[in-house]
């Protein structure tokens, strides 16, 4: 993978055991595989630990403030419309305070690929409680326990319209790489979620074991049950983690909106103009 990554920049930062890592692996192979010119991806991250993939990959790479990845790269988009976007965030970046901007990047189903690592937490700041938190967990800001639900990300990202929505564990490499090929090649807003060990962190305040234990975990808690309603694609640790692919459509995108409406006009001052009769 030499020739995507920033070799001078290795070793990376992710701690032993992270599921980043991982993640990483398969996205750059997607990349690899995908045959685009290098020239023609961009990647865009958020703050966290995700967000650092943007500093390893040998392409033109933008790591933005935090929770604003997405209106980064819906300009980059715009300006550049034939560059093919990976954004790369984690949980709380995207569904925290980048919330209001995933709401409506998939509600005008622009045109790009999310990859959301899901690790639970906070990892990059100590731990603390995130959208995703699983009820009952235990954070650094939820010692006793989360009070709240978490979110549904992929309910979310379906309901406000994206094109494409899938969900794996990091123990799902294959899966992993599959569906991140299928939303690069998807026309309009595609969301690959993976859920993922933070062992330092999620895995160690909630007595988990360390990250293979943690993989064990998850893989025994995964049901594959693609195609269904994604109100009842589920996260819950405590019984199962509903992984697979829910989504998958075709529906215009911002940018067939936008060349429709966006034409240049005559003037109606100019109608009665000879170009006029022309159809010029």
């Amino acid at each position: 993978m030499d020739s995507l990554l920033r070799t001078e920049r290795i070793p990376h930062i992710w701690c032993p055991g992270c599921g980043i890592g991982t993640v990483f692996n398969a996205l750059l192979t997607a990349i690899k595989d995908s045959g685009y010119d290098p020239d023609a991806v961009a990647m865009v991250s958020g703050i966290g630990c995700t967000g650092r993939m943007a500093g390893y990959i040998r392409l033109d790479s933008f790591h933005t403030t935090h929770g604003r990845a997405l209106p980064f790269a819906t300009g980059l988009k715009l300006a550049k419309p034939d560059t093919k976007i990976i954004v790369v965030s984690g949980d709380g970046d995207l569904f925290a305070i980048g919330g209001n901007h995933f709401i409506h990047a998939a509600r005008r189903n622009i045109d790009m690929t999310v990859v959301c690592v899901n690790n639970f937490n906070y990892g990059m700041t100590g731990g603390q409680q995130a959208p995703s938190t699983p009820l009952g967990a235990k954070t650094t800001t939820t010692i006793n326990g989360s009070p709240e639900e978490p979110f549904n990300f992929c309910d979310l990202a379906a309901s406000c319209g994206a094109a494409y929505v899938a969900r794996w564990t990091a123990q799902q490499v294959r899966s992993i790489r599959s569906s991140i090929s299928e939303a690069m090649e998807k026309r309009g807003f595609g969301f690959v979620e993976v859920i993922a060990p933070c062992p330092s962190a999620f895995g160690r305040r909630n007595r988990m074991g360390n990250a293979l234990e943690m993989l064990k975990f998850y893989r025994g808690r995964s049901v594959i049950r693609s195609d269904i309603d994604t109100r009842d694609a589920i996260v819950d640790i405590d019984r199962e983690i509903v992984v697979g692919k829910f989504v998958d459509i075709e529906r215009p995108t911002f940018m067939d909106h936008y060349e429709k409406f966006n034409r240049p006009q005559m003037p109606p001052w100019r109608v009665g103009h000879p170009d006029h009769q022309k159809g010029r």
